[in-house]
């Protein structure tokens, strides 16, 4: 038995949490997955893993070993990338999850410069607004707006979206130019936007020096991920809030307006979120880096309060 894959393998088990995952994510029969823990179990001589049809779950001993053995891989790792440079050309596969509309905006578009730079990183990309646990689901690093909560997690802010309101030009023709917020509620539709995790609907918010106003409809549409939010107010579909990154191409070529410019909406913070016991992999720490230089090149996702 290769010891060091067996912990690797052991490891992958207790944070997808079932054998399958943990297989799947390894790209490795289920069989040979179980195998290696078992190895491991008779050659430590105790139960690491308690076992279910559905799930399975460390036991007391099961939890120390991984805690030390987390901790010795990631040594492990660091001492092999400082002896064969993988610091200055880091390899290896990469797995992110930014929200959609980062994606089609600014990773994506910006891809083959990382490529560029970084010719020896494979990356798998995950496109979703959901929010992604990256333990379980196995994922080196996200990109999120939003405060964080789980402070388990290492974050690095690389920027602020700005949210305006906005319209299209053929529903401000049927339905007129709302002076104040508060006409929205009274003559207007909104269009809304809901969490894909909680199903929490988001109302419109508006700020100006001390007044604050919240306007949770009425609405006959809302969705919940940022194209399909962009895509139903360039349709007409009512009045809405977008990033100004967002918004940016739409102002320009006039299939949206910006609405109220004199009030203003809260900054949405945005980090580049990973794993504590994977602060040292040099290609993690590349894609982070790369990630904090592309958004400080977009004065949209630098605003200031």
């Amino acid at each position: 038995m290769d010891q060091i894959q067996a912990m690797r393998i052991f490891v992958r088990v207790v944070e997808a949490g079932t054998f399958t995952r943990a297989a799947d994510s390894l790209s490795l029969p289920k069989a040979t997955v179980t195998k290696h823990v078992q190895a491991l179990e008779e050659r430590l001589r105790v139960k690491l893993l308690n076992r279910t049809t559905r799930r399975v779950t460390v036991t007391p001993d099961g939890a120390a070993y991984y805690d030390r053995t987390v901790r010795l891989l990631t040594d492990l790792d660091d001492i092999e990338a400082s002896m064969t440079n993988a610091r200055a050309n880091p390899r290896g596969r990469l797995r992110i999850d930014v929200g959609t509309s980062v994606a089609q905006l600014l990773i994506i578009p910006h891809l083959a410069e990382f490529h560029a730079r970084y010719p020896d990183i494979q990356v798998d990309l995950g496109v979703s607004d959901r929010i992604v646990d990256l333990i379980s689901d196995n994922v080196d690093c996200v990109i999120r707006g939003g405060e964080l909560s789980d402070q388990s997690l290492v974050a690095r802010r690389i920027g602020n979206l700005e949210f305006i309101t906005v319209a299209s030009p053929d529903y401000l023709a049927r339905k007129g130019t709302p002076s104040h917020p508060l006409e929205i509620e009274e003559k207007h539709t909104s269009l809304l936007y809901f969490s894909p995790h909680s199903g929490r609907h988001y109302p419109l918010e508006f700020r100006q020096g001390t007044e604050s106003i919240d306007i949770s409809g009425p609405y006959q549409l809302s969705v919940n991920e940022a194209n399909a939010y962009v895509a139903s107010l360039v349709a007409g579909l009512g009045i809405g809030q977008v990033t100004s990154y967002q918004a940016e191409r739409h102002l320009q070529n006039g299939t949206l307006v910006q609405l109220l410019p004199e009030w203003t909406q809260p900054l949405l913070p945005v980090y580049v979120v990973y794993p504590p016991n994977r602060h040292l992999s040099a290609k993690v720490r590349a894609f982070v880096d790369w990630a904090a230089e592309l958004f400080q090149r977009e004065e949209h996702l630098q605003r200031k309060a």
